[in-house]
């Protein structure tokens, strides 16, 4: 059996919208505010779909709890909840800074935007690497409810 096709494609999004940020950066180092804040709400987006689709899957499918050896599990539990933290930092982080851009209050943004880029990018870097412990490394375990999928029940 491949890769599941839904986690597959959220941690695509995760993917494209650490790409957009990096591009998006790029955009404002070369003073180019129009093609940046596109570029950065494709980004915002882009993570929206990610969420979207992971909070779909797991009310209706449930999470997949770590299928690989018991003496790796207690690492890569620390490390999921590691990835959630800074998943909903970086989320909370993403809001503010993409309202703040909007509202011209450059002030914030310029103060908060690159932090919640490096914060973004490593949150896109260990989603990755949860995806690939789950299903690429190790086969993932029992598909179930997220409690019992972090807490390893």
């Amino acid at each position: 059996m491949g890769v599941p096709l839904l986690p597959t494609i959220s941690t695509t999004f995760i993917v494209i919208s650490a790409v957009l940020v990096a591009i998006g950066w790029y955009l404002i180092y070369k003073r180019k505010i129009e093609a940046h804040k596109k570029v950065m709400l494709a980004a915002g987006v882009a993570a929206l779909i990610f969420f979207i689709i992971y909070a779909s899957r797991t009310i209706f499918v449930g999470n997949t709890a770590f299928g690989g050896p018991d003496e790796v599990k207690i690492y890569y539990t620390f490390f999921l909840v590691f990835h959630i933290i800074l998943a909903t930092v970086g989320a909370v982080f993403g809001i503010v800074s993409i309202l703040s851009g909007l509202k011209t209050n450059l002030k914030l943004h310029r103060r908060i935007g690159p932090i919640t880029s490096l914060i973004w990018f490593f949150v896109a870097i260990t989603g990755v690497a949860v995806y690939m412990l789950l299903y690429v490394i190790y086969k993932g375990g029992e598909t179930t409810s997220v409690i019992k999928a972090i807490l390893g029940l």
